[in-house]
């Protein structure tokens, strides 16, 4: 090392590119910080003026610039779920930091988070074995706010239809010798009618960030609270598998929920990391982080029985707490070999998960009756005798993971050709138990090694060629119980861990002030189902073939781009008895097409219009294909205004989604209907001092 303090604590964060909405590299798991032209996966890193800029309220609106995700809600809540590559990736399965386990798992809110790295394909070796097991086709990290050395003091007020009101405090400071000590705190408070009808958020935030940069050592602590609570959420729509076709979306902002309903999520965690240069060769890390949820709520979610849009709707009272410890340690070592550079990476994660968790369902599993399309019932059925204590809810399953990982980065020919592989050691140990005795009911113990060979070339200082083999891994399906099918020879048997495996090549440009990538992939999926001899099996497989295409910067000043489509070609090639083969998978569209562009004003300086275009083609309901949501298009606009007043900074922002208002269902996700927000209309004033 050069002796001096780094400017960036922990792993230097990649800069921010031309246009300032992506960073020019971001973490690819254990290999660390990496330069987008020397990574051998397709990765992209959104920044905080971009969330800024689109007033993005939680994840999924910073994740809804990339042409690879997609959003929804998760099953009957008021959760955010992911698509990316055409797999599911869940709340639980988001990073902080570059370790798993102590993100914020349902809403999470951007005020504290300072970009969102998207990291795309199977990923089990650079990141680990996700604690939910998805992200079968890529993760997503987030990185705290730290304090830069530029001193921020910035308060933001907002306004949301219908009446969501609500302020943002950021203030960052360095001091000492040098500045090597850092604080950076974020305090946030909304409350309000969202665009929905009668559907009411209020977001109750706060984080603190501390960092310290030595000569050889660098510390990071970051803490914070998400609370998220809503009253009357819209939510997902299950689908009556009888159904011939599915009804048209209602009203953009008709919220066909009935009334009563709420959920309240609220996530607390710290996270620190230690950094120690030994000396010009070897680096030593370790980072330990811990999150306590807590989540309650009253559910009444409806079901589609009819192509007149007639629907039911049940109940269920359901409360659950986590505690989840996580932690990772190794060291990096830096060698040569001949004219061969070596950058070695070894090291052992784990994490401990405990829930407790008590639930009540409608009495005898009655139902209330409404329509989609008119009035809806003003109350939920009747909650019956809960299992489990709701005011104390009891153990409900412990999960153990933990491995071992080695990976090296060969570079050739002055660096421009880097070979890395390795191999990870992935250990599962997951205990489950009984609600009202406590005993345990299932036990669940596995190993899995997940490979990983990359190389990537730099055939110019602007353009890079790249290929990888990667794997993911995630817990085996479990069979149902011999009360729900008496013909199963194995009721209840967790499945042995899938391997899912991932062969990738691609480009990537770099070409100063705009950029972009084109990936083509294919990931193969194990899947489980009951065989001809009634027992269930992981024979069954889903093959998701794409091609990304992704552009960004600012090729002409005062105009920047974001965006690019996915195509997809994605099917079931393994089903029972064949019935479904070549059928296309739940809720995966054959193409998504995403485009954003800002322009400076030229006659106004500091004036800036945007807008966005999103795309996404019809998507399946079933396995079978015989239900169908149609495509839609959602158009966004914006428009900023930075000033001074007084010599400080003033920006005014105002940003519209869906413009036209258009009415659609905006994903199949999980074989349940998600619908598109309404026509929403935000506006901020930040004033910096």
């Amino acid at each position: 090392m050069d002796g001096q303090a780094q400017k960036d604590a922990g792993d230097p964060t990649p800069p921010v590119y031309a246009g300032g909405q992506v960073a020019t590299g971001s973490r690819a798991g254990i290999l660390g910080n990496q330069d987008v032209l020397d990574t051998p996966i397709n990765t992209t890193a959104y920044t905080d003026q971009l969330i800024r800029d689109q007033q993005a309220d939680t994840l999924a609106d910073v994740v809804d610039n990339d042409p690879g995700v997609l959003t929804s809600y998760s099953y009957g809540g008021s959760g955010d779920r992911y698509m990316v590559r055409g797999f599911i990736l869940d709340g639980d399965d988001v990073a902080l930091d570059g370790l798993y386990g102590t993100a914020p798992r349902q809403l999470i809110d951007m005020s504290m988070y300072e970009r969102v790295e998207i990291t795309k394909g199977a990923s089990a070796f650079i990141n680990g074995m996700s604690p939910g097991g998805s992200g079968i086709g890529g993760m997503i990290n987030l990185v705290p706010k730290r304090a830069t050395d530029t001193p921020v003091t910035s308060f933001t007020t907002t306004y949301g239809m219908n009446s969501d009101v609500g302020g943002h405090i950021d203030i960052g400071r360095r001091f000492g010798k040098d500045n090597q000590f850092g604080i950076r705190a974020n305090l946030k408070y909304s409350d309000g009618e969202t665009a929905i009808n009668d559907e009411n958020r209020n977001s109750q935030i706060g984080a603190l960030s501390f960092d310290y940069r030595g000569e050889n050592t660098r510390i990071t602590v970051d803490a914070g609270h998400n609370e998220k609570n809503v009253d009357h959420g819209r939510t997902s729509i299950n689908v009556n598998s009888a159904l011939t076709s599915i009804p048209d979306a209602p009203d953009a902002d008709h919220n066909y929920n009935a009334d009563g309903t709420w959920a309240d999520l609220q996530d607390e965690f710290v996270q620190g990391r230690i950094e120690h240069d030994f000396n010009q060769y070897v680096m030593g890390y370790v980072a330990a982080g811990t999150r306590h949820t807590e989540e309650a709520g009253i559910y009444s979610t409806p079901t589609i029985n009819g192509t007149d849009g007639s629907m039911t709707y049940s109940s269920s009272n359901i409360v659950r707490t986590d505690t989840t410890n996580s932690a990772i340690t190794g060291a990096r070592i830096k060698f040569e070999t001949g004219p061969v550079h070596h950058d070695l990476n070894v090291g052992a994660s784990a994490m401990r998960s405990k829930s407790h968790q008590a639930w009540a369902f409608a009495t005898g599993f009655s139902t209330f009756s409404g329509n989609i399309y008119g009035d809806t019932p003003s109350s939920y059925p009747a909650i019956g005798t809960p299992t489990g204590n709701l005011n104390d809810p009891s153990l409900r399953n412990t999960n153990d993971m933990s491995s071992y990982f080695l990976a090296d980065t060969a570079s050739f020919l002055d660096d421009r050709l880097h070979l890395t592989g390795g191999v990870r050691r992935q250990s599962v140990t997951t205990r489950q138990y009984d609600l009202t005795s406590g005993a345990r009911t299932k036990n669940y113990d596995a190993d899995e090694y997940t490979p990983m060979v990359g190389v990537v070339g730099n055939v110019t200082n602007q353009i890079s060629l790249y290929a990888n083999y990667m794997e993911s891994l995630s817990p085996g399906e479990t069979a149902g119980s011999a009360s729900s099918d008496p013909t199963l020879t194995n009721p209840s048997e967790q499945l042995a861990p899938y391997t899912s495996k991932q062969y990738e090549v691609g480009t990537k440009a770099d070409f100063g002030n705009f950029g972009g990538s084109i990936a083509l992939f294919q990931i193969e999926k194990p899947s489980a189902y009951k065989n001809a001899s009634n027992t269930f099996t992981a024979d069954g497989e889903q093959r998701n073939r794409g091609l990304e295409f992704q552009l960004f910067g600012e090729p002409v000043k005062g105009t920047r781009v974001l965006g690019g489509f996915t195509l997809l070609d994605a099917k079931l090639t393994d089903t029972e008895d064949g019935t479904n083969n070549g059928n296309n998978p739940i809720g995966v569209p054959d193409y998504v097409a995403k485009l954003g562009v800002e322009y400076d004003l030229p006659f106004m300086q500091g004036a800036t219009v945007t807008a966005r275009v999103i795309h996404t083609a019809s998507q399946y309901v079933n396995v079978a294909n015989t239900q169908e949501i149609p495509s839609w298009t959602r158009l966004d606009v914006g428009a900023r205004y930075t000033t001074k007043m007084y010599d400080y900074p003033v920006t005014l922002r105002a940003n519209i989604e869906n413009l036209t208002n258009n009415n659609y269902w905006s994903s199949a996700n999980g074989g349940y209907l998600t619908m598109g927000a309404p026509l929403t209309a935000k506006l901020a004033l930040t004033a910096d001092f």
